[in-house]
């Protein structure tokens, strides 16, 4: 950790996170026109937001920042891979790392390292299927697109949520804090696809207000102290590669597991790299 790092992470230990997210939740979803508009031109401004890709423009027509922030893109912007046994990126923003998951272990940054297991929610049976499998961890920035989408057809058949911290998941303290995304609030949904079991992991942060899935609705907050699952076993929900699955309301991460043989990544889908939803990132093995 260098100096910089220092001064961004070691604060953070000391936040009360989930008192001050809950309070973005109030404010960005505050109605007020004077304050949501502010709110909105100054993101806007500071991070860059490109307002042409989106469905609605005009900023006046939405009516909280949430509503902004979590706003559609125009149709067919984000055309879907058509190549065979394509896995498509599930969101834009930018690859943190991908590669393989190494006796359970997936690699975090700088040395850094996390357990499959823990990830899941402490439960070997459901991180078995993805021993020595492969991950990809992609960040969403707050300029980016923030709903998730299916990088692959499959049938729900679990949903898990772990509580945790909320630290802030930006490059920073990500290189910083170990275990960050064992540690941080998160939804995990457990599919099954053509290529065996797929696990989208959904990673809250600092100031996120909630993480929400289409067939749930709002899963975070509250939060709550111990590990919750539904099962899927009748009426289970089929959503198609590319078919909207989930957002974050207030930007986050994504973390994409398969199993062992199952799913190979492009070589061009490697850390630091630019994605968009939809591009080709890896191929199946089917």
């Amino acid at each position: 950790m260098n100096f910089k790092e220092a001064l961004t992470t070691l604060p953070q230990y000391l936040l009360p996170h989930h008192a001050l997210s809950s309070l973005m939740s109030k404010l960005t979803h505050s109605e007020n026109k004077t304050w949501k508009n502010l709110f909105i031109k100054q993101i806007i401004r500071h991070y860059g937001v490109n307002m042409d890709e989106a469905l609605i423009p005009d900023i006046s027509a939405y009516n909280s920042f949430n509503d902004f922030f979590t706003r559609e893109l125009k149709p067919s912007l984000r055309p879907l891979s058509t190549e065979a046994n394509a896995i498509v990126c599930p969101c834009d923003g930018a690859v943190s790392q991908s590669g393989n998951i190494t006796d359970g272990q997936i690699f975090q940054a700088k040395g850094k390292s996390f357990n499959t297991t823990d990830l899941l929610g402490g439960s070997t049976k459901r991180a078995e299927p993805f021993n020595n499998g492969i991950f990809t961890t992609i960040y969403l920035s707050p300029k980016d697109y923030h709903r998730l989408h299916m990088p692959l057809t499959g049938t729900l058949k679990e949903m898990v949520h772990i509580p945790g911290r909320l630290f802030s998941v930006n490059p920073a303290t990500v290189n910083s804090v170990p275990n960050l995304f064992a540690r941080n609030e998160r939804v995990a949904a457990i599919f099954d696809t053509d290529a065996g079991p797929m696990a989208l992991i959904l990673v809250g942060a600092i100031f996120v207000s909630s993480v929400e899935t289409v067939w749930h609705g709002v899963v975070t907050p509250p939060s709550i102290t111990s590990v919750q699952d539904w099962q899927y076993q009748e009426n289970a929900p089929t959503l198609k590669i590319g078919e909207e699955m989930g957002r974050f309301n207030m930007g986050s991460t994504i973390i994409v597991l398969f199993g062992k043989n199952k799913a190979e990544w492009d070589s061009n889908f490697i850390a630091e790299k630019k994605v968009k939803l939809g591009e080709l990132i890896g191929r199946t093995n089917t």
